[in-house]
Parts: structure tokens; sequence; C-alpha cells
């Protein structure tokens, strides 16, 4: 086996020029993407016209947390086996023989994938329910925040009827409403919703975590608590500054205002660093699931004996990330070529075989010593 090395490079000091080609690229990616968000709230807040000033911290935040889920994404889709997943994801998918049944099927996983968090539900019900709740309570969240931070959405009483709202998107005029009307309840209110389902996933995910020993054992407070208490942090301010408004004629808002900011602001800055980046990864395994599917058409046959083990196209694949990692199996002087051609079963019998002759070899050049 043999192991590539890379040379070390220092950063502190460094240049452009001494840093690697992938981190180059992947600020690129990251910088494009800041920009391109930038030009769009610029856009579609009709040159900022529609854009509240006071926001401008939460701005910020989300160009910032764009670059960097870009930045880690572009990073992470360079090592060799995402590239690779990647790669022949995108490939298979796009076939045209089967782009119109992969359609209907991917639109099929995403439902049972993403929307009713079916691989979550299998392992417990009870972490189903929780991701379900915390999931859909911050896309909710998120879908209200952000078009309202940005400026794409606002809303403006109709002139001659203070008792109605226009909702304007991108500047564009969409729909009226009554003020009073069940409809402006649900839309005004929509973070106190959004917020009810997150702390009722963060109360499941932290009753999880403090009596299965299992999970306990493992976890970090960064990694594993860390985005719960921050999850938890956001909904209970949020819910605070409604009941100052509402229940107690703005007492301590200005206050709650600027502390929930800041959970908010933090949070934004987290995403790309810690386990709440798997929000931006978990789309992929859709991908993974089609390059599964494909390889059960044509199974790969273990050179020593003969039987069925994996996909052929996935041994291909996987001789190529090694020795893209800089790792070698090449068996050229046997009869069969690469270690990876060889099923499980037969591997373990040649490591014995291999053992039995080595204690074989030992015994007998002990006995002709003696």
């Amino acid at each position: 086996m043999l192991l590539r090395r890379i040379p070390t490079v220092h950063y502190a000091g460094a240049s452009m020029a001494t840093l690697p080609p992938e981190k180059i690229a992947a600020g690129a990616w990251g910088l494009a993407a800041a920009t391109l968000l930038g030009i769009l709230i610029i856009a579609g807040s009709r040159t900022l016209n529609h854009f509240d000033a006071a926001l401008v911290g939460y701005t910020f935040a989300t160009l910032f947390a764009a670059f960097g889920i870009t930045y880690r994404y572009a990073m992470w889709l360079r090592r060799p086996p995402t590239r690779m997943y990647w790669r022949r994801g995108w490939s298979i998918f796009l076939t045209p023989r089967y782009l119109g049944r992969n359609l209907l099927e991917a639109l099929r996983r995403f439902g049972l994938a993403f929307a009713a968090n079916q691989f979550i539900s299998r392992r417990s019900r009870l972490r189903g329910i929780a991701h379900w709740l915390i999931m859909w309570g911050c896309v909710l969240a998120a879908a209200i925040t952000f078009p309202l931070v940005w400026g794409w959405i606002h809303f403006e009483t109709v002139p001659g009827d203070l008792d109605t709202y226009r909702t304007f998107v991108f500047g564009f005029p969409v729909q009226d409403f009554k003020v009073e009307s069940f409809f402006a309840f649900l839309i005004f209110h929509g973070l106190v919703w959004s917020a009810f389902l997150v702390i009722a996933g963060v109360m499941i995910a932290f009753r999880r975590r403090m009596i299965d020993h299992a999970a306990v054992s493992v976890q970090q407070f960064v990694q594993d608590v860390m985005p719960l208490v921050l999850l938890f942090a956001v909904s209970v301010t949020g819910l605070m500054l409604t009941a100052s408004y509402t229940w107690m004629r703005g007492y301590g808002y200005e206050f709650l205002a600027i502390l929930h900011a800041m959970t908010v602001i933090f949070t934004l800055l987290y995403l790309p660093f810690g386990k709440l980046f798997h929000i931006f990864q978990r789309p992929a395994q859709i991908g993974v699931s089609f390059y599964k599917d494909a390889g059960r058409r044509e199974p790969a046959r273990c050179g020593r004996c003969g039987g069925p083990y994996a996909s052929a196209m996935m041994v291909r694949d996987l001789m190529s990330v090694e020795r893209d990692l800089g790792f070698s199996y090449e068996m050229p002087d046997r009869s069969v070529d690469h270690y990876q051609r060889i099923c499980p079963r037969c591997r373990r019998a040649l490591f014995g075989l291999a053992q039995g002759r080595e204690w074989s070899d030992r015994l007998t050049d002990r006995l002709e010593a003696e």
C-alpha cells in the first residue's frame, strides 16, 4: 500500500500564490455566491428603496453565511469520494433514457427523505418527530425572514383603505387582505408558529441526549448541543418579542430586539462551521440513491470465487478514488489484478490462509534450527 505524501503549506502571512488551488477556487465560488446574493438584494428591494436599514446586521450575516456555506460546499465537493459521487449521480440522473422516470423518482424520494424525514424515522420514531419539527420550523422561519430582511417582500396600506394591506413581491403588487382577517393573523404570526415547532423539536432532542446513554457517550457540545441551544435561543427570544408588543405594551422591546438579533446573527455565522451545515449536504443523498440503483444493474463478480458481491461501477469508482488518494492495491503478479476485485468473504479466507502460511513457515524454520 502506497500513501502519497502531500507537502505541508503554512498559511500564516502567505500570499495567494502559496494557497492550494482548491482553496482559491472555493473562495472564488463563495465570493461569487455572496456577490450574487448582494445583487439580488439590491434588485429585489428596488435599489434598496424597500430595504429596512434596521435589519442591516441580518443582511451582512446572511452574506457571510452565503460565502461560508458555498466555500465549504465547494471544498466538500473537491474530496475525491464526494466528487465521484457528485459526478456519477448527475450523469446517471441526466441519462436521456431514464430522465423522465428519474424526475418522478426524484420527486418521490425528495418527499420521503426531505419532507417526511423517513431516513430519521427508520432509526427512531421519536427522533423522526423531533427532526421533522425542527426542520419544518426552520424552513417556515427562513421562508418568512429572509425575503423580509432582503426587502423582497413588504406590505403597504391600500390608499383610501387603512384596514387593507397590500403585499409587494420584488416591488410588484400581489395580493390585498384585510388587517383583521384570519389570513393576516396567520402570516403575521408565522414566526410564532415556526418558533413553537422548533422549541417542541428541540425539547424532544434534548430529552434524548439526556437519557440515551449511547447518544450521551459520543456527543460533543459544539457539534451536538450548541445547534440545539442556538435554535432554542432564537425561538424563545422571538416569542419574547411577540409577547412584549402584544401583551406588555412594548416593555423591554429594544433590549429583546438586540438580544434576538444577536442570537440570529450568531446562528447564521455558525451555519458554515457546525453541524447545521448538513442541511445543505443532505439533498445530495438523493443523487447517491440513484447511483446505487444504477449500480444494481451491473453486479461485480469476485475474481476468486466468481460470486456477485457489489456494483461493478462502484468497484471501478472505488479503485479510481483510491488512486486519487494515493493508495495502491494493485496485484500485478496475481491472477486477480486488484484487491477490490475480491469479495469480502474471499478476503477473509485469503487473510486466514496468509496467516496459516506464515505460521507454518515460522514453525518449519524453528524446527530446522533445532
